[in-house]
């Protein structure tokens, strides 16, 4: 507190904590919350042992003053009433000789008052002259009569404790049977008025301990939970900044994943562009050039005269050996233009597309290919449309190489959000996870470059095949 009143004057107000503030950190504190709970247990619980704890004590005290009682009144009241075994009343030296024994004892200091009672509750001796005589019907003369002690704390509120009220202050209230010499006949009741002694200071002093201990054990508490709040928000302050940090981490990610997901589509596109550029310079160079030699070659074959000497018969030989590699090559540069040049595949639906790309190695091959397609989106991206359509070229022209091209189906749907397109075949299968080797086998680059190209899109690749049992090839992109 006092680094916080060496502030200098000169600070703003806005600087300083406000009472809302303040009230609302201690609403958040645990170790606030803690200690209310602790506080409202701690009390009630200390509260019902100091109760219970002042009750015994009352009773302990009640039942000492009643045998202190009863042992007085048996030693020094009981030889004054003996004559009420043959008469109802007590004689004036009786009372004379009771009133001299109370004033002249110790116990007077604690003794405050001293009644006799008769058997039908009528008051025979009283330090009360005025109550002489007169009767005053009590549960407890009834049950002394019948040889018990009650002892009880007096509420003095009723009509024979007139003399007792003045003394304004509790008091034991004690009956007890006097009896006949002898015998157990009981002859008179007893009753004492005695102060409480020292047990109001004895029940202050348990009180008192009691809530010193309720106190330490209070600050105890608070000292520990504190520590353990201080250590909390330590680490939540620990664990706030390396969430943020993980939270800054993952937006990076995010954003260089973004921005890879990019690269590889832009990388995809100009791939895409570089082989339909290779195919049209394919077809607009070599492949004219070829056909200019064969038109060339065609217009030296027609100038040549007839008939040809036998010599000569050699070199039309190697004419036609030119023409036929020169057709041949011809053949294989527009096969290799058509393949890297796409058809227009913007203005078609996914599922012209499958099927265009089906019909097409059809064409190429002259084998049979089975569709099962449903349920397709009418858009997809152009890149993704792309991507299937070189996935579905190429696996086809994989299960014609490798499989003859047995049993190949192309199937396609789209559920829940997933579109699925698979590639298979019945031919011999293979190993996944054994290496490729020999010319029979599934070219490795051919597969990783279908795995790459669904992949940088987003896609999943799957490849299941065993020997003997065919081989499926899919794909699934998310719509």
């Amino acid at each position: 507190m006092s680094r916080e009143l060496s502030f200098p004057p000169a600070q703003p107000d806005d600087a300083l904590p406000s009472r809302s503030t303040l009230w609302q950190a201690l609403r958040r504190s645990r170790s606030v919350h803690f200690v209310v709970a602790a506080t409202l247990i701690l009390g009630v619980t200390m509260a019902f042992v100091g109760h219970l704890v002042g009750t015994r004590i009352e009773h302990a005290a009640a039942a000492s003053a009643g045998e202190a009682a009863a042992l007085y009144m048996e030693a020094f009241l009981e030889p004054y009433v003996q004559e009420l075994a043959t008469d109802n009343e007590l004689s004036p030296a009786s009372v004379h000789g009771i009133d001299r024994l109370h004033n002249s004892t110790s116990l007077s200091k604690h003794i405050v008052s001293v009644k006799i009672w008769s058997a039908d509750a009528r008051i025979l001796y009283s330090n009360d002259k005025s109550q002489l005589n007169q009767t005053f019907p009590h549960e407890e003369v009834a049950r002394a009569m019948r040889g018990e002690i009650v002892t009880r704390l007096t509420p003095l509120g009723d009509d024979e404790n007139h003399f007792e009220e003045d003394f304004d202050q509790p008091l034991y209230e004690t009956y007890a049977p006097l009896r006949q010499f002898d015998t157990d006949r009981v002859l008179a009741v007893g009753e004492f008025y005695e102060q409480k002694h020292e047990i109001e200071t004895l029940q202050q002093e348990v009180w008192a301990v009691i809530s010193a201990a309720t106190l330490a054990m209070l600050l105890l508490l608070f000292y520990i939970v504190r520590r353990g709040d201080l250590i909390i928000d330590r680490q939540q302050v620990a664990l706030r900044k390396q969430m943020q940090e993980q939270e800054q981490l993952h937006r990076q990610n995010a954003s260089l994943q973004q921005k890879i997901t990019a690269a590889n589509h832009e990388f995809a596109r100009i791939g895409e562009l570089t082989q339909r550029r290779l195919g049209a310079d394919l077809h607009d160079g070599p492949a004219q050039l070829l056909t200019l030699i064969l038109l060339r070659l065609d217009e030296l074959s027609e100038w040549r005269p007839q008939p040809q000497p036998a010599a000569e018969l050699d070199g039309d030989d190697a004419l036609e050996t030119i023409r036929g590699a020169a057709k041949d090559a011809l053949r294989q540069v527009r096969n290799l233009s058509s393949g890297l040049a796409l058809p227009e595949l913007n203005d078609l639906s996914l599922t012209d597309e499958l099927i265009l790309a089906a019909h097409r190695h059809q064409q190429r091959t002259q084998s049979q290919v089975l569709l099962d397609i449903a349920d397709l989106p009418e858009q997809m991206p152009p890149l993704h449309k792309i991507a299937l359509y070189r996935f579905v070229e190429e696996s086809l022209n994989n299960a014609f190489r490798h499989a003859d091209g047995q049993g190949q189906r192309v199937s396609a749907r789209c559920s829940n959000g997933l579109l699925t397109v698979e590639v298979c075949d019945s031919g011999p299968g293979f190993d996944p996870d054994t290496p490729i080797n020999g010319t029979r086998g599934r070219s490795p680059l051919g597969l990783a470059g279908m795995r790459y190209r669904i992949e940088s899109l987003g896609g999943s690749f799957k490849v299941d095949s065993s020997p003997g049992k065919g081989t499926r090839v899919s794909v699934q992109f998310e719509v």
